[in-house]
């Protein structure tokens, strides 16, 4: 500071220069130079110090309103870093022992919370512990997710801890994993063996089609089949269609075996198959009759029936189903317009044939306008709809319906003016 030409509480001009007294084990420094006045110089850096001053109290705020104030311990550390190099004039230990305090602050709370997240961690690793040996593998494999995205939102521990825990957590989770690991690879080890024995057992299925001595081919198929019964489960997708090349090796045999012995095989129905086809045969009968609106009353009986049948899903027959419901969509259909041809035309028995034939044209095409205009309105508001969601679904489903329901109109509006062109009129 000597043959300094001004001198201030803080600081001090010399040689063109402006100089930071030191201040704790800090030496003066130079934090700037003159560009004009001494004097403005030192009011320059002196209104500078008061940005320093304002981060300080801006940190102190952060940290006082913050949840997790733990995270500003780095912050804090980079600002005494800048501080101390900070160009300006001011009185800087006061704001240096306002950090110190606070960072005494923040080192208490990241002992606790320390302390804290080991004992959660620990409970964690205790719940591992407890699902580590099971080969429950889907449900454990999901827990220990769960527990593992626990473990990674708790905060850290201790250092003098930290390789114990995460040390510990991990040896049981890879403990687990691994053995999953091995036991799936084995599991697919066993099950392509038995893949391997299937495709054998296709392929002297199909050899038993060449055979010569019928007799000994119809021995070795019966073997085959008890064999295929002892191979054991595959995976659905592939079991599926292994059955349906051994299926038709068998068929084919059979086929061949029961020609050359003349033998006539009565095929087996399954008896709610049969109670549904007469239930088929029954709706179609109705479908036809005059009064349509006993039909479909009696229609009504029919569809609650129906549901009562069980049948599995494999069993059913489709020709059948599509029979029931069309039957019952088209009474259904005729008894709506024969409402409409009661409310609208009270003298509709009186009119000609020709003339009924017409009407009921007309009323039906107006029907089928109307609901494809309703339809158009539905398929708008079903873009981007899931069919994996519930209620998405069940728009789904309507929309499915009035598409079902339109095509019978068509069908029925299609036999109206055929009637009208058979009968001349």
């Amino acid at each position: 500071m000597e043959n300094a030409s001004l001198v201030d509480e803080y600081g001090y001009v010399k040689d063109g220069k402006v100089f930071l007294k030191g201040y704790l084990n800090y030496e003066d420094r130079q934090i700037g130079e003159v560009k004009r006045t001494e004097q403005e110089a030192l009011d320059y850096f002196k209104n500078r110090f008061i940005i320093a001053e304002n981060k300080v109290s801006q940190l102190e705020k952060d940290i006082e309103e913050a949840q997790n104030k733990g995270s500003y311990l780095t912050k804090l550390v980079q600002l005494r870093k800048k501080l101390l190099g900070f160009d300006a004039l001011g009185d800087f230990p006061p704001l240096l022992e306002r950090l110190d305090e606070q960072e005494k602050l923040l080192a208490d709370l990241i002992t606790v919370n320390q302390l804290k997240n080991l004992e959660i961690k620990r409970a964690l690793i205790a719940e591992a512990e407890a699902l580590a040996d099971s080969t429950d593998w889907r449900n454990t494999a999901d827990a220990l997710q769960e527990i593992k995205v626990k473990w990674i939102k708790t905060g850290p521990v201790d250092k003098t801890a930290e390789a114990e825990v995460e040390g510990r957590f991990q040896e049981l989770l890879d403990g687990f994993f691994t053995r999953r690991r091995e036991f799936f690879n084995e599991q697919n080890k066993v099950i392509q063996e038995r893949l391997d024995k299937y495709d054998e057992l296709i392929r002297l299925a199909f050899r038993a089609n060449r055979l010569g001595d019928l007799d000994a081919a119809f021995q070795e198929v019966r073997k085959l089949n008890n064999a295929w019964k002892q191979v054991g489960e595959v995976p659905i997708k592939k079991s599926g269609k292994l059955y349906k090349q051994f299926k038709k090796a068998t068929t084919m045999f059979y086929a061949k075996y029961n020609d050359a012995k003349g033998i006539v095989i009565v095929p087996k129905i399954d008896p709610r198959i049969e109670q549904q086809m007469k239930m088929a045969d029954e709706a179609e009968k109705l479908s036809k009759q005059s009064d349509i609106f006993a039909a479909a009353e009696r229609a009504k009986v029919l569809l609650n029936s129906w549901k009562e049948i069980r049948v599995p899903f494999k069993l059913q027959d489709k020709v059948v189903n599509e029979r029931f419901r069309a039957a019952c969509d088209k009474i259904f259909e005729l008894s709506y317009l024969g409402r409409v041809l009661t409310r609208k035309y009270p003298a509709f028995e009186l009119k000609s044939q020709s003339e009924q034939i017409r009407t009921k044209i007309r009323e039906m095409e107006y029907l089928v306008k109307r609901e494809k205009n309703d339809l158009q309105f539905a398929l708008q508001d079903a873009d981007g709809l899931d069919p994996n969601k519930d209620e998405d679904k069940q728009i789904l489903n309507k929309i499915n319906t009035q598409k079902r329901k339109i095509a019978m109109k068509e069908t029925i509006l299609r036999e109206f003016q055929k009637q009208l062109e058979t009968a001349g009129f």
